[in-house]
């Protein structure tokens, strides 16, 4: 197969977390929003720093950065609203980002088997080879319906 044919144009959202950027193809983001209240309850995913409130659903905040940088994020400047199949329903997740995000269209290049597993495809930009995610392969514990805890009535935090 030829670089060309591996080659696959779509467009894209890149995120910043930290100094390091991202991207998600765009046919997986809902929204980009402002920081909002997040409501806080007891659960077992240490990704998952609560809910936030959106169009009518609650959506879990999932902050991903102490994967992908190795240390969590200390501000936030929006949440990336994105979809991932879990069954046979498109779940919304918040992920919080410390910069702009922006719409491109790209070349993708595919992962490799020897790449991490929440790498879908690679992308080049500005210079920079930019990871493009896989939020199954991600958070893949958000999947099972036990990660939440039992169904009891969130407690609010402010």
């Amino acid at each position: 197969m030829s670089v060309l044919e591996q080659l696959d144009a779509r467009s894209c959202v890149l995120l910043r977390l930290g100094e390091r950027r991202f991207a998600l193809t765009a046919e997986h983001i809902a929204e980009l929003v402002a920081p909002s209240r997040v409501f806080r309850f007891a659960h077992r995913t240490p990704e998952l720093d609560g809910v936030i409130l959106r169009r009518g659903r609650v959506v879990p905040v999932c902050d991903v950065a102490e994967r992908l940088i190795g240390k969590r994020l200390t501000s936030r400047r929006f949440y990336l609203v994105a979809t991932r199949r879990r069954g046979a329903t498109l779940d919304w997740i918040a992920l919080p980002v410390s910069g702009e995000c922006e719409l491109i269209t790209a070349d993708l290049t595919p992962a490799s088997a020897s790449d991490s597993p929440h790498v879908a495809a690679w992308l080049s930009y500005g210079g920079e080879v930019i990871e493009v995610l896989n939020l199954d392969a991600l958070m893949p514990e958000l999947a099972e319906p036990s990660a939440l805890g039992p169904a009891t009535t969130p407690e609010t935090h402010a």
